[in-house]
């Protein structure tokens, strides 16, 4: 991460933990966070790292890829049944498969390093925000969605198939909410990026196709020849409500 002047801005609540076994860069990040509102731990041990999420139950993970002990791909599957906040993975590689495979894995983010330590405050809080809120899209009353056997309830933060409640990471969630809440109109990349990262489509980020594709088997829709999430060529995605 490069260094740069801490100023302390709009303060926050909340629990952050930091696995990284870079002793440095988590003692920066821990000071630029802690000035800026949030309670920080470090563990810099990937054979810990389990252990530590489940039992702290933090409000929000930064989990380092590569790390001793265990990778930051293994940490985020094993926690995932069991930990709901957000995991945001941070790493000095750029492969784009290492990406793909942290969002398989329900990462919801994803920073190359360095990163400049505004950038990640603002991702955190953006995390944070969504996981603690529903979406609130224009025109859209919070409440609950029905399509079928499919059921979205954004107050909840929850879905059910068929009675059946849909193991959704945050991430997850908001965007079956939008696609859902905007049933038969096409939503680009550009704009769910917009909306649910705050951020532009840079037209190489790949982590919104990775979520629908998770999505897809989860609310029971196809994922060769998909009926309710559909891709639309150059435009974007599509939910159909049933007939």
């Amino acid at each position: 991460m490069q260094t740069e002047a801490i100023s302390v801005e709009n303060t926050d609540s909340g629990h952050i933990l930091i696995v990284e076994d870079d002793e440095r860069l988590a003692s920066l990040t821990r000071e630029y966070l802690e000035n800026n509102g949030l309670t920080v731990s470090i563990e810099g041990d990937g054979a810990k790292a389990v252990d530590r999420i489940l039992e702290e139950n933090p409000d929000l993970v930064v989990l380092d890829l590569m790390l001793p002990g265990e990778d930051g791909v293994s940490i985020c599957r094993r926690v995932r049944l069991d930990y709901h906040g957000p995991i945001l993975m941070l790493t000095a590689r750029t492969d784009d498969l290492d990406e793909v495979l942290g969002l398989e894995m329900g990462a919801d983010d994803y920073v190359a390093k360095p990163v400049r330590p505004r950038v990640l405050l603002a991702r955190i809080r953006a995390l944070m925000r969504r996981s603690t809120s529903a979406p609130k899209e224009e025109g859209i009353d919070k409440g609950r969605l029905e399509f079928g056997g499919l059921v979205v309830d954004s107050a909840m933060r929850e879905a059910w198939l068929n009675g059946e409640n849909i193991e959704l990471t945050s991430a997850e969630f908001d965007l079956l909410w939008l696609l859902s809440s905007n049933a038969g109109r096409v939503l680009s990349r550009e704009e769910i990026f917009e909306k649910l990262r705050g951020i532009e489509y840079d037209g190489q980020d790949r982590s919104i196709d990775v979520r629908v594709s998770r999505i897809r088997p989860k609310i029971g829709d196809d994922p060769m020849h998909p009926r309710m999430i559909k891709t639309v060529r150059s435009k974007g995605y599509l939910f159909v409500r049933p007939v």
